[in-house]
């Protein structure tokens, strides 16, 4: 391939246009892939419509997403784990302070992916299926394993119940949480989270012992009192709100780690703005001071709390040992299942700007992906 068709944003807040790019040479340890199936994650619409505040980095033209299945056109002179044609998924990284997004974004037709965020494509899944794993397994795992997070131990083939503690996943029915649920769980440790009443039974059937109703006003109660006497080693903190629940949830039950992935605020109204200034400026501001005020919290009960950044494990020993091992190793053995389920929206690069839309208007418990 020469040259291949795009999603690019033209500009900043722009909708996303079809365009012809000329077709990138992986370098030493990269992977040139065809792209047959891609996801949609929030970031993908929060940076459309915030990029010029939020990710003040990024150059358009750009393309954006980070979700990829598809197979080796080509790979490069240090690669060893793949062979041309073999089926793959893993995380593209374009967006990225420093990347270059027209060769590394998710939304078109080859896309280059470092061997480190990639793995091979079971049998056993459909492309559609595996574009729903990369960024929200990522982020699940930087707020598990990093250091700087909760710390855990990464799963391996015989982890069995490490008899640890108990890890506190709010926002379970997520992409991010879906995944959290079941690496904890895999790695050896006890779960509760949160859920809506129609998700419960799923994210229990992830391995979460206790799941509570996100909102009722007795969850941080509830999930007390299913952790019990039991040691809590620390929270995930996903959706609008979690985080002073989990600090609640920590203080009362001694975890002292909390790993922050969300906002205390959703974008989705601001981004819909034709204009957004001045508008960003309450939002942004209420954003700051809500931050603030947690981050305060958390340190006054002596809980270290850092927000999450989910590709982040490209650089740091985590990304090589996830996708090189752990989640070969989990897919083979069914400890790890593909979700949220995939909900297809449409075929082709035109349709991906639908996609975003549907994403924004709010999606629970499904991924949207689009086919290539």
């Amino acid at each position: 391939m020469s040259s291949h068709a795009a999603a690019i944003m033209p500009a900043p807040r722009a909708r996303l246009t079809a365009t012809t790019l000329p077709t990138p040479t992986p370098g030493p340890d990269e992977l040139l892939v065809r792209v047959r199936a891609v996801a949609v994650n929030p970031v993908d619409w929060v940076i459309q419509g915030t990029s010029r505040v939020t990710y003040r980095w990024l150059r358009t033209p750009a393309v954006l997403g980070s979700d990829v299945a598809g197979e080796v056109l080509a790979t490069g002179e240090n690669v060893t784990r793949f062979r041309v044609g073999q089926r793959v998924f893993g995380l593209a990284t374009g967006t990225d302070r420093g990347r270059d997004p027209l060769r590394e974004g998710a939304f078109q037709d080859a896309t280059v992916l470092s061997e480190r965020l990639t793995t091979a494509t079971p049998a056993s899944l459909t492309d559609e299926e595996a574009a729903v794993l990369p960024l929200g397994l990522s982020t699940a795992a930087c707020a598990l394993f990093q250091p700087a997070h909760l710390g855990l131990s990464l799963p391996s083939a015989d982890t069995g119940d490490r008899g640890a503690g108990v890890v506190v996943v709010w926002g379970g029915s997520t992409s991010v949480g879906m995944n959290a649920v079941q690496l904890a769980r895999a790695a050896g440790y006890d779960v509760v989270s949160t859920a809506s009443p129609r998700n419960a039974d799923l994210v229990r059937s992830l391995g979460a012992d206790a799941v509570a109703d996100h909102d009722s006003p007795t969850a941080v109660d509830d999930l007390v009192a299913a952790i019990g006497s039991r040691p809590v080693i620390g929270a995930v903190a996903l959706g609008a709100g979690s985080a002073n629940a989990c600090i609640a949830v920590l203080a009362r039950t001694g975890g002292t780690r909390l790993a922050l992935a969300s906002t205390p605020y959703s974008l989705a109204g601001l981004v819909g703005r034709r204009r957004l200034f001045p508008a960003m400026i309450p939002v942004f501001s209420r954003i700051g001071l809500a931050t603030a005020r947690s981050m305060l919290r958390a340190r006054r009960r002596g809980i270290r709390a850092a927000f999450v950044w989910g590709s982040s494990l490209r650089d740091d020993a985590l990304g090589p040992r996830l996708w090189g091992e752990v989640v070969p190793q989990l897919l083979a053995d069914e400890r790890l299942r593909a979700l949220p389920e995939p909900m297809v929206v449409g075929t082709g690069l035109a349709a991906i700007q639908n996609a975003l839309d549907r994403q924004r208007a709010g999606v629970s418990a499904r991924k949207v992906v689009v086919r290539l």
